[in-house]
């Protein structure tokens, strides 16, 4: 079917609509006590990545079955993971859900805005070659995540069941990682969504499937343990919240050269849209952290603050708010942003619960046990500024298919497996690699927290307000369509160059030695910014 609406591309009909909601596809776990039959494969988790590699496994191997499990299959409700790149619209593309994002309300996304100390700059998504740019969308993840799920409901070969996976079967080495892995035990989910009771043979049933299990329990994955002991870093908190206003009409406020623009909306009142460029991201430095608004509807906005460290101040005491008020009054000030500034703040005032997320970062490994696969987060998490996380996941499930296809006989020997296993990390490894270390050194530079990364914080946005390659290269990077480890470290490089010829070239910044002193000083800073975490990706 055509798109209803140029601007609104999404607003086509999903042919899986019917099964949205309903339940007559799910199994419970009593149900399935009888049924617990030979699988091809089980998948741990209906999240995004879940359902999608469920729904592609399953339309692969028509004759085989497929075992999805999930502890609700009621819509989940978060306030990340709503924001897709290009790169994961056309995995999904590549998958056969190129369709998901019809009939959830999502917005077409065109790129990025970014203001900082009154400029900005507008970073377009890459040109196809056709003409036309690539689209992200933005939506409520909620009804993406049922979508996809509709998805797997209307596969007569996969069994959509609610339960709890309490324990991998297999053998453990001496560190507690799994050695090999031999199916997965299930039991009944609580009234809180865990898992049932531990270690009661009699209330619990063991699938031992003749394919791989799929571990993709996503970020709070209870068996990330059993795959690596390594602990999970804390960077920050987003804390979120959204702005309701009228739609906006027609989606003319992205056009225009790439870089530096003066090309922004102007609200005509206090119910308009707020942001300074719809249909894209925008980012608003100068808070304690980024703030990032984007559309995740026609008429709702999502604002996610940024609140760096490990700790977050205290909700008691109107202290988490204070912190919230002064970074946003900061970032989006009354006299630049008269009706995002009263929004925000009437936001904070209201009774409304402020949700708020940990961001962490957990680089992937290439150990694993035989018999199963760590897919998305439950192997693999990056600072949600970047909105990468969801690419790197599905493009994952693209790699894994193809390869699982070129190997259609079950049961897979553990060699076969092993050989599977590499491959597999070393084809999702370039663009994995440049997603994860992008996110992590553009936070670090987008928050600033130090004198030698302001500098680099403005070395970055006069790089790329310049136009062509310098605002190209960065946004295809970001969008997640140019998996090039070795593009990325020479932009930022680049850029960590630029901030040593401004700093010796501001004369106000004190006498020549100072200046070359404190320009050397933030082309180290910038080495210690990238170097580690692409080790630490590059690492086996």
């Amino acid at each position: 079917m055509l798109d209803l609406n140029a601007d609104w591309p999404t607003h086509a009909e999903y042919e899986y609509s019917a099964k949205y909601d309903s339940r007559a596809e799910v199994v419970a776990f009593d149900a399935f006590r009888a049924d617990a039959a030979l699988f091809d494969h089980v998948v741990i988790g209906a999240g995004p990545i879940g359902a999608a590699l469920a729904y592609r496994l399953a339309r692969d191997r028509p004759e085989g079955r497929v075992l999805v499990v999930e502890k609700s299959w009621a819509e989940p409700d978060r306030i990340v993971g709503e924001l897709m790149q290009p790169a994961g619209c056309q995995a999904l593309e590549r998958l056969g859900l190129g369709r998901v994002f019809s009939g959830i309300g999502a917005v077409p996304v065109h790129g990025y805005h970014i203001s900082y100390r009154g400029r900005h700059l507008w970073a377009p998504y890459p040109a196809r070659p056709g003409g036309g740019r690539f689209r992200g969308n933005s939506f409520h993840h909620g009804r993406l995540v049922m979508n996809l799920r509709a998805a797997c409901k209307a596969q007569r070969n996969l069994v959509c069941l609610e339960a709890a996976a309490t324990a991998l079967l297999g053998d453990a080495a001496a560190d507690g990682r799994m050695a090999a892995v031999h199916g997965v035990r299930i039991g009944p989910p609580r009234s809180d969504g865990g898992a049932g009771e531990a270690g009661g043979a009699g209330g619990e049933i063991e699938v031992r499937p003749r394919g791989l299990t799929f571990v993709c329990d996503g970020i709070t994955s209870q068996f990330r343990r059993q795959l690596s002991p390594e602990p999970v870093d804390v960077v920050s908190h987003f804390c979120g919240f959204v702005l309701e206003h009228e739609p906006v009409a027609a989606a003319d406020h992205f056009t225009g050269p790439a870089g530096a623009t003066t090309h922004l909306a102007q609200p005509a009142g206090p119910r308009a849209n707020p942001l300074p460029m719809p249909h894209n991201g925008n980012v608003l430095l100068g808070g304690a952290g980024p703030l990032l608004v984007y559309q995740v509807s026609e008429r709702e906005t999502r604002v996610l603050a940024d609140l760096p460290g490990a700790r977050l101040p205290s909700e008691a005491g109107g202290h988490l708010r204070a912190a919230l008020r002064d970074s946003l009054a900061r970032a989006a000030p009354k006299d630049q942003y008269p009706v995002l500034h009263a929004a925000l703040m009437a936001a904070l005032d209201s009774p409304r619960r402020i949700r708020c997320i940990a961001s962490k970062y957990i680089p992937a490994t290439a150990q694993s046990a035989d018999g199963a696969l760590w897919i998305g987060d439950a192997l693999n998490v990056r600072h949600p500024l970047t909105g990468g996380g969801m690419t790197v996941g599905l493009w994952d499930v693209v790699h894994v298919t193809d390869l699982l296809r070129a190997r259609p006989r079950l049961p897979l020997r553990p060699r076969d497996t092993r050989r599977l296993k590499a491959e597999w990390h070393w084809r999702r490894r370039p663009r994995a690699l440049t997603v994860n270390v992008l996110s992590i050194a553009l936070y670090s530079l987008l928050a600033a927290e130090t004198p030698a990364l302001d500098l680099l914080r403005e070395a970055c946005f006069v790089y790329v307000s310049r136009g062509g390659l310098c605002t190209m290269h960065p946004a295809a990077l970001l969008s997640g369509m140019l998996p090039s480890p070795l593009l990325l470290v020479f932009h930022f490089f680049a850029v960590a160059l630029l901030a040593v010829y401004l700093r010796i070239a501001d004369r106000s910044a004190g006498p020549l030695p100072r200046r070359v002193c404190s320009a050397l000083h933030a082309l180290y800073v910038a080495a210690a910014v990238i170097l580690p975490p692409a080790w630490r990706e590059l690492r086996p």
